[in-house]
Parts: structure tokens; C-alpha cells; sequence
């Protein structure tokens, strides 16, 4: 390192010394337009850069150079002026001599040159003697950066079983010393840990795998230190390192292998097809596709039976069931297994066979089994007319263990809500609980239980009965058929083309006849054996006026066994047609014909009257009704209300003549009606003149009572008094009310009041004494 530095600082000094000289050059003198001859002396600063070692560690500020021009004659009248990239920071001139000096320490890494200017000053006019000239000064590099790589830590792979000089990765390393100037910034690389497995060529940092065959499974990851020097691998030289962590990929090297040659399972007879017996695993040290593996059934007494399949999870062998087992016929079962890689590399075959084998052997186990019926369903056939408990077939279920058990029988009532059919629970026998109709029902599903008594265990089975069709359904017509003749038909003209239905279903298929009950005048019949018939005249003349409509009875017969036959009523009407036989009445508007009006006409007339007898109702209810003013106006008026009745009832027994809407409604004086809003000045603004003199003893009671209630603070705020001018003859009382008295008083007698009790008290004490009076 001295070394190096002392050769760049003599360097320097020769350049330093030669690069500072400033030279004249002659002036050149030239004529300017008005004819005066113009001299100017032409200077040539020749620069040559001036080189500057970084990092200076002498005392004091670094020397760069000097500048002179032939302008100053040593007067102290010349002033040198820097400028430029770091002048006066970086760089400082003495004005009088020239001397340029670095004033701190350079990093060529920060910054290689700087262009700077100078130029000489009159320092007395301030005119520049010299125009300013640039120069450079560059920054020589000295080897003060160590090597660095991108990353400290790389990751990096390589296949197992590589051959030598496999390429793994390529490092590299930067420098930011000049690469131009020495070999500061040369690197060479080379490693420090790793070997003998891998190795790097030093010039391109190039990683390649220096041991053959190197085994994955064996050793999986390693470690590489990687150096990378400078000064081209000389001692004195800076140096970097990094770690390449090397992974061995896997490959397909190595077979699968069972760690047992033979397995021994077990399984219920019970098993259900589909269900797993157990699981057998191959060990393959490869890892991921290369690990993978299928599992197979080379052969053996149980191929039939078992079947085998791989889980891609776990990659095991999962043994199923395909087919019931049985304990009674056969315990034991024999396979041998093959597991094979899925994935083969074929440069490693001839390290194979990738494959193996192993026994499994399968032992069945006893459980008490459910019984089994002898068929997995029953179809059963029965005759619709069967009677009731009529047999209609058996099932069979047995115990399937050694140790057969009694079974019973019954039918889910769940498939039989009806209760039609019966079941012997001994021996299976199904008989009919009910009458069957194969028109209701063709088919019925039921299903029968077959029950273990000793561990009740059951089994289903479905059994579907078919009603089996028998002739009891008679034909009849297959529509409601509208049947006219027309007043002009000619004898044996076709009227009508009838057919019929059968809801019964003969194998050879329907065949029916039609006939007429009895030889009718009118009309006949022509079968015409494709199961329709016509209906013919055997006359012409019909008239609608003797005879709207004829009642034609038509017997419809089957074939099959036993014959079915039924009576069919057909109506024809006799119409009025034209001349082509084209409808135009029938029976019912030819009547309205006849009495010379249409059907319109007719429901016109109806709607007339009809409408004429709702004016008259109308007319008279509103005649009947009158206008009736409430008895309280508002239900908010609390004053008194006085209501005054000119009549009276009829009594106990006057149930005729008694009008309740009377009392609730009392008929309103038209000439002298009662203010509502304010207290009556009149208690009875109008009533009936009695025919009896002034009765002063009533009028003063009943005043005094009056007064006692309306100062009464505890009565209700207002009375409402109803009077009545008089009573009806049939009351056994007849009337209280003085006001139709007799014609004198004498006439009166008042002994009765006294019987009335203590309300009358009073009453009969001022009359009586009255009576009295008189006779004295």
C-alpha cells in the first residue's frame, strides 16, 4: 500500500510540475474597418490536467499546482482568480502566486474530476490580463474500496446424481475503485467453505458442482462461502464475501419399497361394498411427484372380492370391499399387492425395478346378521274380484348365520295406509284385507319386514302387486252426445254417430254393440262394429210444436267374460233447419215463434216490468218514510230535555197498537218546536186540553217536588220528563194521570190508592182527605 501511494505521489509531482507552464504566444495584429491597425497578443494557456491523490492523509492543505502568467512581472500587481466546480470550497488559489491547494481530504468515489477556470486580474484596474481558461483537475484512485456483492446471502439449487462441473449459479461482485487505473477494482473470486463438493471459476464467479452423484438423501443442503479480492488476488488486496445456500433438487433414484412383505387385516362379514378394509404403505425416499405411487392387485383368490386404490394424500394402498362378503361361505382371502412409481425417470432404470410387492391376507369375521329374503323384490299379480283373504303370493327370509333364528313377518303399515293386504308372519303367505278395483288403483307397493325374534333385526323387502283387470265395468257413452233431427229429415237419414269407453281394459281389446232396448217408430240403430254406431229416421214429419224431444234408450254390450252391457239414455231434440240441413231453432225458441216474438222481445218486456216494479216500491217507501228529528241534537248537549207524547200506550194488553219508534222518536210540534240550546221556560209547551177542571192539590205537588229536585245538589244535573195525555183501556191500574179525570171530582173514589203501598202514602192521605171534606 506505501508502495503504491509513493509511486502515484511521484507520478503526480512529474505531472504537476509539467501541466502549470504558461506560454506566449505572438500577438497578431489586424486593420479594423476604419483603416486603424488593432493590436491583440494572443495567449495559449496549454493546460494539462492536474492529477490530485485521493484520500491525502499528509498534514496541512494538499498541494495541486501552480499558476503563472507572462503577464505578471513579479510586481504584486497581478491578482489569480479560481472559479468552477469547488472553487473556494474544495479549492483555494493564492491570488499573488498561483499555488492551488486542496483544502480537505478527495473521495474519488464521490466525485473523479472537477472542471475548474482561472484567470489573471490587474489588480489595481480590475481588467483581466488573461481571459479565462479551464482546466481539469482528476482525482487519482487508490485502492480504498473492498469488493461487494448484490446480496450477502443467495439461494441456489442444483439436481442430485449431477455429473462434475454442473452448473449451479453465477455470483458477482462490484468494486468502486477505477476499474481503468491499476488492478484496485480486479477481482478474482474463490471459496472458502463448500469444498469438495462444489467449486467457482475465479475469473466469472461461476458455481459448479465438483463431486459426482451427490445423493440427496444422503445430504440435502450445503453451505458455500464465496470470496471475492481485489489487486487481482495479490496480498494487500480488499475482499468481500457472501453465502450461497445450495439445495440438491430430488430425482426419481430411488424405488419404492414395503417395510413388511406380508399385512394381515380384518373385516366384519358386515362390510358394505365400497367400504375400506384397512391401508398398506410403500416407503419411497424421493419426495413429491417423484414419491408418488399406485397400488395394485397382482393376483390372488380374493381379486374378485376386494379392489385396492391409492389416496394421492398419504399415498397408501386402501383396500375396499366389491363384492358382500359371508362368513358362512368363505373367512380368508389371499392378494398379493404391487406398488410401482408413478412417475419414472428413465435415465435411473437400470437402478430399478421401481417396484415391489407384498401379501396381504384378509380375514372375515362373524356378526349376527339381519335375515335375507330369498329375492330383492317380489312381484305379485292378483285379480281385481278376488274375494277378501284371497292368497296372493309368498316371501321367504333366513337366518344367514350358523345359528339360524325364528323370522316373522309383518307389512310397514306406512306402505299399506289402506290396510288392503294381510301377511302371515310365520310364512310370509299375503292375502287381501279388502276388496282391490284395478279402475282405482293398478298397482300397489308395499314393503314387507322380516324380523330376528331373538336380536330384532330386520330387513325390508318391496313387493309390488298388480291388479289384474276382470269385466265388471259396463260400456257407456263416451260423451254427453247432442242429438237433433230437423222437421224436414227423410226416413233412414243419419242423425247421430255415437261410440262408448270402457274402463276396463281386455287383453284383446274392446268390442262393443249397440242395440235399442225396444223397436221404437222414430228411430233404429246401425252398429257399425268399429265401435260406433249411427242413429237413423225411420220417418220424416216430425214437428217440434207435437213433440220438442224423444228419449231414445241405447244398449251398449261388450265381449269379454262376463258380459257387461248398460242402458244409455240419448236425447234428440227437433229442430227447425233449412233445406241443407243447417239448425236454425230448436224446440224452445220455436215455441216463442209461435206467439210471434223472439227471444229478444222477450227479455226486453221482462226488463220493463222488472224495472217498472222497483219505481213502484221505491215510490212507496218514500212516501211512507218521514223526516224524523233526533231527539238530541248532539251528544254533547247535557241540558234538560223535555219530551212531550200526545199519546199514550195501549196497555198490558194493546200489543197492536203500541208503536215503540214512538218513544224513541215522539212526533215534533211543527208550530211550537222546543229550543234545544237553552232551559225550557215552559215544562209543556203544548198538550191535550183536559176536559177536568184546574187541579190545584197535583199542580202544587208536583212543583214542590220539582223544586226539591232541582235544589236537590245530589240529583243528576238535568230530568228528563215524558208525559202522557193518556193511557190505554186495557191496563188493570187504567189511568193515573189526572188530567182525563171525571167530570167532578165527587165522582172519584180514592180508597184504592191506600192499597198501593207506601209510595202512595202520601197521594192517598191528600185525596182521601179530600173526600172526607166534601161529605162534611
Amino acid at each position: 500500500m506505501i508502495i503504491n501511494q509513493l509511486t502515484f505521489l511521484l507520478l503526480f509531482c512529474l505531472l504537476g510540475w509539467s501541466s502549470a507552464m504558461i506560454r506566449p504566444v505572438p500577438g497578431i495584429s489586424t486593420s479594423d474597418r476604419d483603416g486603424r491597425t488593432l493590436h491583440r497578443t494572443k495567449r495559449g494557456w496549454m493546460w494539462n490536467s492536474f492529477f490530485l491523490l485521493e484520500e491525502w492523509t499528509g498534514t496541512g492543505k494538499q498541494y495541486v499546482g501552480k499558476l503563472h502568467s507572462d503577464m505578471d512581472t513579479e510586481d504584486g500587481n497581478v491578482k489569480y482568480v479560481l472559479t468552477g466546480e469547488g472553487a473556494g470550497t474544495v479549492f483555494e488559489i493564492d491570488e499573488n502566486s498561483g499555488d492551488i491547494h486542496a483544502t480537505r481530504r478527495l473521495d474519488r468515489e464521490e466525485k473523479a474530476s472537477y472542471t475548474l477556470s482561472a484567470k489573471a486580474v490587474n489588480k489595481t484596474s480590475g481588467q483581466d490580463l488573461e481571459r479565462a481558461s479551464e482546466f481539469i483537475i482528476k482525482i487519482h484512485d487508490i485502492n480504498d474500496n473492498e469488493p461487494k456483492f448484490a446480496k450477502d446471502t443467495y439461494v441456489a439449487s442444483v439436481s442430485e446424481m449431477s455429473n462434475v462441473g454442473a452448473f449451479v449459479m453465477k455470483v458477482t461482485a462490484s468494486d468502486a475503485d477505477d476499474e481503468a487505473y491499476g488492478n484496485s477494482a480486479k477481482l478474482v473470486y474463490s471459496i472458502l467453505q463448500g469444498q469438495p463438493y462444489f467449486s467457482i471459476e475465479p475469473e466469472t464467479g461461476v458455481i459448479r458442482t465438483a463431486l459426482p452423484n451427490m445423493i440427496r438423501e444422503n445430504r440435502e443442503h450445503y453451505q458455500v462461502v464465496i470470496q471475492a479480492k481485489d489487486m487481482a488476488g495479490q496480498m494487500g488486496g480488499l475482499s468481500g464475501t457472501t453465502t450461497v445456500n445450495i439445495t440438491l433438487l430430488d430425482v426419481n433414484n430411488s424405488p419404492p419399497r414395503f417395510p413388511h412383505s406380508n399385512y394381515h387385516l380384518s373385516t366384519p362379514e358386515s362390510t358394505e361394498i365400497g367400504s375400506s378394509v384397512g391401508r398398506i404403505k410403500a416407503y419411497d425416499a424421493d419426495v413429491g411427484e417423484n414419491a408418488e405411487m399406485w397400488y395394485s392387485i397382482l393376483e390372488g383368490d380374493g381379486q374378485d372380492v376386494f379392489n385396492i386404490i391409492t389416496d394421492s394424500t398419504s399415498q397408501e394402498g386402501v383396500i375396499m370391499v366389491k363384492k358382500q362378503l359371508d362368513y358362512e361361505s368363505r373367512r380368508l382371502y389371499s392378494l398379493r399387492v404391487q406398488v410401482t412409481n408413478t412417475h419414472i425417470d428413465r435415465r435411473f432404470e437400470q437402478q430399478g425395478p421401481f417396484s415391489d410387492t407384498a401379501i396381504v391376507r384378509i380375514t372375515v369375521t362373524d356378526v349376527d346378521e339381519p335375515p335375507v329374503f330369498s329375492r330383492a323384490l317380489y312381484i305379485f299379480e292378483v285379480d281385481e274380484d278376488s274375494p277378501v283373504g284371497s292368497s296372493i303370493g309368498i316371501v321367504s327370509a333366513r337366518d344367514p348365520d350358523t345359528i339360524s333364528h325364528l323370522v316373522k313377518y309383518t307389512i310397514d303399515r306406512h306402505t299399506d295406509l289402506e290396510r288392503l293386504f294381510n301377511i302371515d308372519s310365520n310364512n310370509g303367505t299375503i292375502s287381501t284385507l279388502q276388496a282391490l278395483d284395478r279402475e282405482t288403483s293398478k298397482w300397489h307397493n308395499i314393503s314387507v319386514l322380516a324380523t330376528e325374534l331373538s336380536t330384532a333385526l330386520q330387513t325390508r323387502v318391496p313387493v309390488f302387486i298388480k291388479v289384474r283387470d276382470v269385466n265388471d265395468n259396463a260400456p257407456e257413452f263416451a260423451m254427453d252426445f247432442q242429438t237433433i233431427v230437423c222437421e224436414n229429415a227423410r226416413a233412414g237419414q243419419a242423425i247421430q254417430t255415437i261410440s262408448a269407453v270402457d274402463t276396463d281394459e281386455p287383453l284383446v281389446g274392446h268390442k262393443f254393440v249397440f242395440s235399442l232396448s225396444v223397436i221404437n217408430p222414430n228411430f233404429t240403430i246401425f252398429d257399425n262394429e268399429d265401435n260406433t254406431a249411427q242413429i237413423l229416421t225411420r220417418r220424416s214429419g216430425f214437428n217440434r210444436r207435437e213433440v220438442s224431444s224423444y228419449l231414445l234408450p241405447v244398449i251398449i254390450s261388450d265381449n269379454d267374460y262376463p258380459i257387461q252391457s248398460s242402458t244409455s239414455t240419448l236425447t234428440v231434440r227437433v229442430c227447425a233447419c233449412d233445406s241443407h240441413g243447417n239448425v236454425q231453432t230448436c224446440s224452445t225458441e220455436a215455441l216463442l215463434l209461435s206467439a210471434g216474438l223472439s227471444t229478444g222481445a222477450l227479455v226486453a218486456i221482462l226488463l220493463c216490468i222488472l224495472i217498472l216494479l222497483m219505481i213502484v216500491v221505491l215510490f212507496a217507501a218514500l212516501r211512507r218514510q218521514k223526516k224524523k228529528e233526533p231527539l238530541i241534537i248532539s251528544k254533547e248537549d247535557v241540558r234538560d230535555n223535555v219530551v212531550s207524547y200526545n199519546d199514550e200506550g195501549g196497555g198490558e194488553e194493546d200489543t197492536q197498537a203500541f208503536d215503540i219508534g214512538t218513544l224513541r222518536n215522539p212526533e215534533v210540534i211543527d208550530t211550537n218546536k222546543l229550543r234545544r240550546d237553552i232551559m225550557p221556560e215552559m215544562l209543556f209547551p203544548y198538550r191535550r186540553t183536559s176536559p177536568l177542571k184546574d187541579n190545584t192539590d197535583v199542580r202544587d205537588f208536583i212543583n214542590g217536588r220539582l223544586q226539591e229536585n232541582d235544589l236537590d245538589p245530589t240529583a243528576p244535573p238535568y230530568d228528563s220528563l215524558a208525559t202522557y195525555a193518556y193511557e190505554g183501556n186495557g191496563s188493570l191500574a187504567e189511568s193515573l194521570s189526572s188530567l182525563e179525570s171525571a167530570a167532578t171530582e165527587g165522582d172519584q173514589e180514592f180508597d184504592y190508592l191506600s192499597h198501593w203501598g207506601p209510595q202512595f202514602k202520601k197521594l192517598a192521605d191528600m185525596y182521601i182527605g179530600q173526600e172526607s171534606q166534601r161529605e162534611t
